[in-house]
């Protein structure tokens, strides 16, 4: 189960440095302990929707070869939206999404950006492909999910 990080930083408020090897006892699964995680999870989830990963680079417009080489670790990108788009690509919820975001390494969405928050609206609603999406962000006159590129 995927505990909430809300949920952990109010454990840990309350906690006494000597409770501390307890509690990463008690929340072993809550941690993030090798970049592998992010694979496994993207791979799990997506195994579980019964969604191939060369359907979902081709749905978030991410070639292939890079969208691999992302979920893989060999590559590493500092463009949140590259991993949005894999993620609404993959048909993730918003708790799906910002998990995977986490594991990443990338900050969440955070429902006070007005971007974020219509992203997460998004995600809900589930209007269309990525096209659709960044049409909607534009309408409101927000940045669209940026395009990767050619990337080898």
């Amino acid at each position: 189960m995927i505990r909430k990080t809300d949920e952990l930083e109010a454990k840990l408020r309350k906690l006494k440095t000597g409770e501390f090897v307890k509690y990463m006892e008690d929340h072993k699964e809550d941690f993030i302990l090798n970049d592998k995680e992010f694979e496994i999870f993207m791979k799990e989830t997506m195994a579980s929707k019964d969604i191939k990963l060369k359907d979902v680079f081709l749905r978030a417009d991410i070639s292939e070869k890079y969208g691999y080489k992302l979920l893989s670790g060999e590559k590493r990108t500092r463009q949140r939206d590259a991993i949005l788009r894999i993620c609404y690509a993959a048909e993730m919820s918003v708790d799906e999404t910002q998990y995977a975001l986490k594991l990443y390494g990338m900050p969440e969405l955070f429902a006070s950006v007005p971007r974020d928050a219509m992203l997460m609206v998004i995600f809900n609603d589930r209007p269309g492909n990525i096209i659709d999406v960044n049409s909607i962000l534009m309408d409101n006159g927000m940045q669209v999910l940026r395009s990767i590129g050619v990337q080898d």
